[in-house]
């Protein structure tokens, strides 16, 4: 999942006797580093109980930081959860063990669409098994939308690469993912350009478009946008649909009236994997399976849906999900919007270096 530097990375170790300790070298355990807001904790606690293997679980919520441990070496961690183009150069970089399957006995139930989509980064679905996969759209107030905007639906990149759109929205607040592959995938879809495109003059382009969003962005951040949405704090954000939806359900919870919004642009949009992996250096190998298979259950892949509202690839998990998140066609598109969801490469080492330095200047104006 792509998310923002500088994160706080908040450890909580399950069913250790002490908080912040390691578990006994005689114990059986599972470290695990997944993303922010991306379980459902409960399901820990009942693989533990089942198991009783501890999961030691870190969070994260930048791919960059998962990669500077990863390529350090010795991690300590022995299931990781990397986005797709993330996971191909790591691939490359030989930092991850090939899976034996048939310790993954639940991985029969995986969604062949998916996979497939997958496979373009890990040909033959070698190295990783899909955990959550998912949209970037437009995440919205609103009543607060509607008051700057009328009956206007929001349903295209116009409201957000349109500046005297977005400018109609900047008193009410705007955030925006701290995520290139994102913003820069999106804006040359937008512009008519190819989304996988490493041409500089192309990537240059969509920067220019990026940096016209500035003047009316009020933060650029991959996960504060989630609470300032629920608290009406903000009305739009450029973020991934199981984060609105979230923002959506605390919203309700807090009884606050803020209703949120999310929405697919018609122009199409990223469709991101999020997928296990175990690192070769993982000291609990036979851990890590148990771990992933246990994920891979449907009534289990179904409650982490319904907790975290991001779609997961295990198809026989679809009637144990809450019937709002999988009549949602946001969380689980229909077959039209899916043919407009596109992947991307990731970007070879210059390539990275100028999206780099062109987001930079979007972010601080200069």
């Amino acid at each position: 999942m792509m998310r923002s530097f500088g994160a706080l990375l908040a450890a909580i170790l399950i069913g250790a006797a002490l908080s912040g300790q390691p578990a006994s070298a005689a114990d059986k355990v599972v470290h695990v580093y997944n993303w922010s807001d991306y379980i459902d904790s409960k399901a820990l606690d009942e693989f533990t109980r089942e198991t009783g293997i501890k999961v030691v679980y870190d969070t994260y919520d930048s791919n960059e930081i998962l990669e500077t441990k990863l390529l350090a070496g010795r991690t300590g961690y022995d299931v990781v959860v990397p986005s797709a183009t993330f996971l191909q150069r790591q691939i490359q970089a030989g930092v991850y063990q090939p899976l034996d399957m048939s310790k993954v006995p639940n991985a029969k139930g995986l969604w062949p669409e998916v996979m497939k989509r997958l496979a373009v980064y890990d040909p033959g679905n070698r190295y990783a098994i899909n955990y959550m996969w998912f949209t970037t759209g437009i995440a919205f107030n609103s009543e607060k939308i509607k008051q700057r905007l009328g009956n206007r639906p929001v349903d295209s990149w116009d409201i957000v690469f349109k500046p005297e759109n977005l400018k109609r929205l900047a008193d009410c607040g705007v955030y925006v993912l701290d995520s290139p592959e994102d913003l820069f995938a999106n804006a040359l879809r937008y512009l008519g350009l190819n989304p996988d495109t490493k041409k500089p003059e192309d990537l240059r382009r969509a920067a220019a478009l990026l940096s016209q969003m500035r003047p009316n962005v009020k933060k650029f951040h991959s996960s504060e946008y989630i609470n300032a949405l629920a608290n009406g704090d903000i009305c739009l954000a450029v973020g991934w649909a199981g984060d609105a939806f979230q923002a959506r359900n605390r919203a309700q919870e807090a009884k606050n009236g803020v209703d949120v919004s999310y929405a697919i642009p018609k122009e199409g949009t990223l469709m991101s994997l999020d997928s296990f992996a175990i690192p070769n250096d993982a000291p609990h190998v036979a851990e890590a399976y148990a771990f992933i298979d246990f994920m891979l259950r449907p009534e289990i892949a179904a409650r982490n849906t319904s907790v975290t509202n991001f779609a997961n690839s295990v198809i026989d998990s679809k009637p144990f999900i809450e019937k709002e998140v999988a009549s949602n066609p946001a969380i689980y598109p229909d077959a039209a919007t899916m043919s407009r969801l596109f992947t991307v490469a990731p970007y070879d080492a210059q390539t990275q270096r100028l999206v780099t330095r062109e987001w930079t200047r979007v972010k601080t104006g200069r």
